[in-house]
Parts: C-alpha cells; structure tokens; sequence
C-alpha cells in the first residue's frame, strides 16, 4: 500500500493544480491591492470623480498585468537573464 502512495505523488514541476492555485491568488492579490493603491492615490491627487476612477484602473491594469507576467513564469519555468555582452578586452575597431 506505501508503494502505491508513492507512485501517485505528483512532482511539483508538473503539477498543473498548483501553478493554477498559485496563479489565482497572485491574481486576485495584485488585482486587490494595486487597485486600493490607485484609490489611495486618486483621493489624494484628484478632485474630479472621473480621474478618481481612472485612478483606480490603472491600479487595477498595472496589477493584472504584473500577475499576468509572474503566471507566465510559472507555468514556462524561469525568466530569461538579462545579461549585457560584454567583451573582456577591447573592441577591434578602437584599436590602431
């Protein structure tokens, strides 16, 4: 019966139920508290009612758009690094 249990055990690499569980929350979290910073900012910046409210969705663009990019990393693996080529010595071009 252990060996059974053994093999049924999902690795956390492919495991699809919680790269969505982990989506969902980063989702509903960034959505939330982006969207109460821009309601933050917009009564104090704003007096208009309608820039209060552009306020408040760009809040709500800028957090879904982050979870958006942090889901992606989830479910492709890690992000690509960004490193600068750069040469150990100089350039053939600047050399006489």
């Amino acid at each position: 019966m252990a060996e059974e249990k053994k093999h049924n055990v999902i690795p956390p690499r492919y495991d699809l139920d919680a790269k969505w569980d982990a989506c969902l929350d980063l989702t509903i979290r960034r959505f939330f508290y982006s969207s109460l910073a821009g309601a933050f900012t917009g009564l104090l910046l704003f007096r208009s009612p309608t820039t209060r409210w552009a306020s408040v969705a760009f809040g709500a663009g800028v957090g879904i758009g982050a979870a958006y990019t942090e889901s992606s990393y989830i479910f492709d693996g890690s992000p690509p690094k960004l490193s600068p080529n750069v040469s150990a010595g100089p350039s053939g071009s600047a050399q006489k």
